[in-house]
């Protein structure tokens, strides 16, 4: 792993930046157009991803953009820290969402989180298209197969 422990633990998203932060913006936001505004901008806030990372391993597949994934296990902790990139805005905002609800976590925590209705209560399944939505379950699949990994 190439990428410095410290990019992992100081990733603002799911510590100063949270879900209830998100649920607040999205309810302020008037229609969808600020809301894809708001989502890009999110994803600006994600950490640099080490461009060595960039291999088939931590290749995200089920997205329709490139998208990448690796992972921390604090040992210290045992919390579950993780970095996302994709080479596509709106996925990068997508992303960001999920490690605000889902990063900094330990595994079993994880695990028993309900993405989906996070999904649902911001709206996003009916205003992304179908590919997005699946790249949006296969970026939560592959960390939850990494959280119970980690788990067992």
């Amino acid at each position: 792993m190439t990428a410095a422990l410290e990019t992992f633990i100081n990733n603002p998203l799911g510590k100063s930046v949270t879900i209830k932060d998100v649920i607040e913006d999205f309810e302020f936001l008037d229609d969808w157009e600020e809301r894809y505004a708001y989502i890009i901008d999110m994803g600006k806030q994600l950490p640099d991803f080490p461009d060595d990372e960039r291999r088939e391993e931590n290749y995200v597949h089920g997205c329709q953009s490139q998208v990448w994934l690796i992972h921390h296990v604090d040992d210290a902790t045992g919390k579950l820290y993780l970095l996302i990139d994709s080479d596509a805005m709106i996925v990068r905002g997508l992303a960001a969402i999920i490690l605000i609800a889902l990063n900094g976590r330990e595994p079993r925590e994880l695990l028993t989180t309900d993405i989906d209705e996070l999904f649902e209560q911001l709206d996003l399944f009916r205003h992304i298209s179908p590919t997005r939505g699946n790249g949006l379950r296969a970026m939560v699949g592959k960390i939850r197969d990494i959280a119970a990994a980690q788990a067992a």
